[in-house]
């Protein structure tokens, strides 16, 4: 009984929040401070823009929203607001690598910031998955227009096609992104700013020219497949609109963490959101929802009213452009893991940093390749569902922790408070309550069985193992 007691005290320890601008780790686990406010927020845009407006919106369209898909964006990124306005509060109080993990660990405890950061591990893994997946499909696209075939075995996922054996264009992608981030922060935050750039140049020419070629009559029905169709491609589009989580994990890069985070996640989700309700209304206006091609809609669309030339330009555009998603996301799990290592919960030996480069090298190729396998092997539909529930769950606790703090530790010195508190914090736990609940079964299933295997590693690793346990001390409780 002693022992059950000891242990139950033991997950509800705390990272102390007083101490967050302490040096954490040895020479061999530290990162460098290298970004500046535009290239987080460049970051954020490149983590939110690409995936769903040339990837999902199509998917959305075609198969669960009609022009409705319109909705689905506007409910998902009502219920990111809610939670960016949490997350920015901490991101200027506890500006550290790990964003939602850590954020869990100080406030919540140690048990439910592992969760949070074991799920992260996989969701960020299979969304960088995903978007390899909707790049290769513009690229079939483009080698289509361009007259040139390739063997039907290198592209896509078995059960997607005929001939079909692995999407090898999805993961080599995987593991040149990979090879990017181990350049340094520097050098990758400065291809990352000048390719989102270009990225936000071509939708804006998708939207302007796509305006001059709108049809009223594919609007109607607008809700062909019912408002809970609407409600449904919210939660599949939903990872498309918080890529400033992503984004908030590279907090102990950032030069001036405290001021420039907060700022760089409400302009990145700003921008984004004006971008992508301008999208939604070109797409569903210039085609009729069930001729959008699910894989590449705009370059359909495009084609579709003669525009081939454009549609080609944008097929372009969409590879070069969703390869920021890639990299946001890639780089969000590389510092979740890092971050949990150097903790202690996970062996240090991954939190081991590049003396080159100061970056952790040893998870990068970790995630370059299991992503690349999931890109590779899994239908995108499959792989998508892996990528809603943990994100939701994330949003959940940063939006409950941010209330618990602001009661508990009104004292701590905030760069940004989020405002309408408690029901701005309290609307984003109910948002993403809610939208888990349109998550098919089988989302579920697989969240449980990751769950237990996570289960399974705390209690005979991390718990013995993390910071705080071998250190024999406990964070301080809030007063």
């Amino acid at each position: 009984m002693a022992r059950l007691l000891r242990a139950g005290q033991g997950v509800w320890r705390r990272k102390p929040i007083e101490h967050v601008d302490e040096p954490e780790g040895t020479a061999g686990q530290q990162l460098t401070r290298e970004l500046g406010l535009w290239q987080l927020t460049a970051i954020g845009v490149g983590g939110i823009i690409g995936a769903g407006i040339f990837t999902l919106a199509g998917t959305i369209a075609h198969e669960k929203a009609g022009p409705a898909v319109l909705v689905s964006f506007l409910v998902a990124g009502v219920a990111s607001a809610a939670a960016a306005f949490s997350y920015a509060e901490f991101a200027g109080l506890i500006p550290k690598a790990g964003s939602a993990y850590t954020y869990g660990y100080a406030v919540l405890g140690e048990l439910a910031g592992w969760f949070i950061g074991w799920d992260l591990l996989l969701e960020y893994t299979a969304i960088v998955a995903v978007v390899a997946i909707g790049i290769s499909g513009y690229f079939a696209f483009l080698l289509g227009e361009m007259g040139l075939k390739l063997p039907l075995w290198m592209l896509g996922a078995p059960g997607t096609g005929p001939g079909h054996r692995v999407d090898l264009f999805a993961s080599v992608l995987c593991l040149l992104i990979a090879y990017l981030l181990t350049l340094g922060i520097k050098n990758a935050a400065r291809f990352e700013t000048i390719v989102v750039g270009l990225k936000v140049l071509v939708v804006l020419v998708v939207i302007g020219v796509g305006f001059f070629h709108l049809d009223t009559a594919n609007y109607r029905p607008f809700f062909p497949f019912g408002v809970s169709g609407a409600f449904t491609g919210a939660a599949t589009v939903f990872f498309a609109v918080f890529g400033y989580d992503a984004m908030s994990t590279a907090a102990e890069e950032s030069k001036d963490a405290q001021r420039h985070m907060p700022r760089a996640i409400m302009y990145s989700l700003a921008i984004s959101m004006v971008l992508y309700v301008l999208a939604c209304l070109v797409l569903t206006g210039m085609q009729n929802y069930r001729h959008i091609d699910p894989e590449s809609g705009f370059s359909t669309a495009f084609k579709s009213v003669g525009l081939n030339a454009l549609a080609d330009v944008i097929a372009v555009g969409a590879i070069i452009g969703i390869l920021t998603v890639m990299f946001t996301f890639m780089l969000g799990v590389t510092r979740v893991w890092f971050a949990m290592s150097r903790d202690g919960l996970l062996p240090k030996w991954f939190a081991k940093t590049s003396a080159t480069h100061h970056v952790p090298v040893r998870v990068t190729w970790i995630v370059g390749a299991a992503s690349a396998l999931i890109a590779g092997f899994l239908p995108i539909g499959q792989a998508a569902e892996l990528t809603n529930i943990g994100i939701l769950l994330a949003f959940v606790v940063v939006c409950v922790s941010v209330i618990v703090l602001r009661y508990k530790r009104p004292d701590l010195p905030r760069t940004f408070r989020t405002p309408g508190m408690p029901v701005v914090p309290a609307l984003g736990v109910c948002f993403s309550l809610w939208l888990i609940t349109f998550l098919e079964w089988q989302t579920w299933v697989r969240f449980a069985v990751w769950f237990v295997i996570g289960l399974v590693i705390y209690f005979s690793y991390s718990y013995r193992k993390s910071e705080l346990a071998t250190a024999g001390r406990t964070a301080p409780e809030p007063r």
